[in-house]
């Protein structure tokens, strides 16, 4: 059975599509069944284009990946989600709908890197930062036994990546 995993930040624009793309291609090349999907609670309506610039030079398809709203994964027939990660401070904070299953929910913040300075190569090398960092903890996620952990056992693990 597919594992869920819901990627939250406020506008759905940089981080949370980075770690979206990031979980969906790792699991892709390791042949894992895991599915990632993003939203936002204010989200605005595009990606970043840092962002898309940072996935495609790692050689990552950007295509249907969009800026989504979490209402989106709250409803009657939306995909059950396993795990709900936080990439920003500001959307952990929120209150969060209730997700139908109750899944483990963890904090793992990056600061923002559309508020990097240097003007455009600082922003760039600020994704292109960002995007290793979220990649590195995706790869760390596919290594757990998800399938095979309680809610419990699954939410010490996902505390001690955020730990490493």
């Amino acid at each position: 059975m597919t594992t869920n995993v819901l990627i939250l930040c406020t506008h759905n624009s940089a981080r949370s599509v980075l770690a979206e793309a990031m979980l969906n291609h790792w699991a892709k090349k390791l042949g894992k069944d895991v599915r990632a999907f993003s939203a936002g609670s204010a989200p605005s309506g595009r990606i970043n284009p840092f962002a898309l610039e940072a996935l495609t030079n790692a050689g990552i398809d950007t295509e249907g990946y969009r800026s989504k709203c979490w209402d989106e994964f709250a409803q009657d027939g939306a995909p059950p989600m396993r795990i709900v990660i936080t990439v920003c401070d500001s959307a952990a904070a929120e209150a969060c709908p209730l997700w139908p299953g109750s899944p483990v929910r963890v904090h793992w913040g990056y600061a923002d890197p559309s508020n990097a300075p240097g003007g455009d190569e600082g922003k760039r090398q600020a994704f292109e930062l960002t995007r290793q960092a979220i990649g590195y903890r995706m790869l760390q996620l596919l290594e757990l036994p998800i399938d095979r952990l309680e809610n419990a056992g699954l939410q010490q693990a996902l505390n001690a990546i955020l730990q490493s």
